[in-house]
């Protein structure tokens, strides 16, 4: 879906023309993997990261055309809403100091997203949800000028027969509310970790991914308030869901069963169970898949599977892992892309696959309460125990991560400085949402005032851990 098109309004033939260019394109997917045309190299790595715009007051300010026009930097983009931009890293090779090299690129990129946001008597926050964001401020009176958006809002609301979405969602607190377009999206900005893997490996890395996405979301957690309301210890979640749900198959999901055998089979089921929502007709041919991989930036999958091309025209493979939220702090987040990174290596390549010891049912489970109760969940692991998140991050999944990082080449030093950071959240049991429900526990429901000191505790490149509630 980062691609713009050029219309927004389609006929029956429009969606008639695609499907069957989906469906080529999905048969010669599956083609190319037979014949193992996807590349075998892997372990490239690199992320997406949304972040908000907002002014003097911490409230959204929605002027990212400007913004963006003045920053002129290619690795910063548009986002759903005029509020929010994505920030973008240089692929890198997993090994080395890969890990401080996107630690150093980001920090270089924010510093500059900082100067140009002041300029505009504005200022940028990574936090998974903007505690002062009303309902009133996503609305399409935001929504940025691209096409993409305008024609997603309006195949969405017509699946739906122009109603309304509903949102309800029980945590601590109670939210229902009936809203009149996909804007409620724009609320949940995500740190998005890519991964290219080694074709043959795929299915193996994908079905890892969805293990770890419950203790992922839990360590990561930064996201509990929406509409000064105490949800969900990872609101994005249930948020998103419903946000863009069509009344079909839901398009956001943790899925329905693992990979069994291909990559191949999660293209098949986007084409089988999901209808098209922007049938737009690309010239290229078929080898572009170019309609196969808009279709797939329809679905949004918290672990989904990307097609891609490198510098020698060769197709290759990567997962994005979408369940971590943005925020708190760049360190905080380089750690969280070490902890998945490191223990989906690690997983991915053990004797016995893991998902053999975990029904599907069981890690969609753990997901859920993961992200409604971060690091106070317990989940059920690959033993058959249940067992509080913080222990299996303790006693498996740091080790494994460790042992993961070496496997990729990455230098001793550099891992144990990010899991170090990892260690230390897990101690303490402080994460993003730990540490904002705290702050309002101690200082009372003023919305404003923690997104200050979010803010500025943000700002001191501290990792979340060690966030003082003063």
């Amino acid at each position: 879906m980062g691609q713009e098109i050029y219309r927004i309004y389609f006929d029956s033939e429009d969606f008639a023309r695609f499907e069957r260019r989906l469906a080529d394109e999905t048969e010669l997917l599956g083609e190319w993997l037979r014949l193992r045309r996807f590349s075998p190299a892997g372990h490239v790595g690199g992320f997406e990261l949304e972040g908000w715009l907002i002014d003097r007051h911490f409230s959204p300010a929605p002027i990212n055309e400007a913004y963006l026009g003045r920053l002129a930097n290619p690795l910063v983009v548009p986002e759903l809403s005029k509020f929010n931009v994505e920030l973008n890293s240089t692929p890198q090779p997993l090994s080395a100091n890969a890990l401080s090299l996107l630690e150093t690129e980001l920090t270089r990129t924010w510093r500059h997203c900082l100067e140009v946001a002041h300029d505009l008597e504005s200022t940028l926050i990574l936090i998974g949800i903007l505690p002062t964001v009303r309902e009133a401020d996503l609305s399409l009176a935001n929504i940025s000028p691209l096409n993409r958006y305008h024609a997603l809002n309006a195949q969405i609301l017509k699946r739906r027969g122009g109603q309304p979405l509903r949102v309800r969602i029980a945590g601590a607190e109670r939210l229902g509310l009936l809203h009149g377009d996909v804007m409620l999206e724009a609320a949940t900005t995500s740190f998005q970790v890519h991964v290219q893997v080694p074709a043959g490996e795929a299915v193996r890395y994908y079905n890892a991914s969805q293990i770890l996405a419950a203790p992922m979301v839990a360590v990561a957690a930064n996201s509990p308030f929406l509409f000064e309301r105490q949800l969900w210890d990872e609101t994005r979640i249930p948020l998103f869901e419903q946000a863009v749900d069509t009344r079909e198959a839901r398009r956001v999901t943790f899925g329905e069963a693992y990979l069994a055998q291909s990559p191949g089979e999660i293209f098949i089921d986007n084409m089988r169970r999901f209808s098209v929502l922007l049938p737009v007709e690309f010239a290229s041919s078929v080898e572009g898949l170019c309609h196969l991989r808009l279709h797939n930036g329809t679905i949004w999958r918290w672990n989904r599977l990307l097609v891609g091309w490198g510098a020698d025209g060769e197709p290759h493979l990567r997962i994005e892992h979408r369940v971590m939220p943005a925020g708190p702090s760049i360190v905080d987040m380089i750690a969280n892309a070490a902890l998945y990174l490191g223990a989906v290596r690690f997983l991915a390549g053990t004797g016995r696959a893991p998902e053999d010891d975990l029904a599907f049912a069981e890690a969609c489970a753990n997901f859920y309460r993961a992200a409604r109760a971060g690091l106070q969940a317990d989940v059920v692991w690959l033993d058959g125990r249940l067992l509080p998140v913080r222990k299996l991050l303790r006693e498996a999944l740091i080790p494994m991560a460790q042992e993961g990082l070496r496997l990729l080449g990455i230098d001793e030093d550099e891992s144990r400085r990010y899991l170090s950071v990892i260690r230390g959240r897990v101690e303490s049991g402080q994460n993003g949402a730990v540490w904002q429900k705290a702050y309002v526990a101690r200082h009372g429901r003023d919305f404003f005032r923690l997104t200050a000191a979010y803010l500025e505790n943000q700002r001191s490149g501290s990792p979340v851990h060690e966030w003082s509630l003063c």
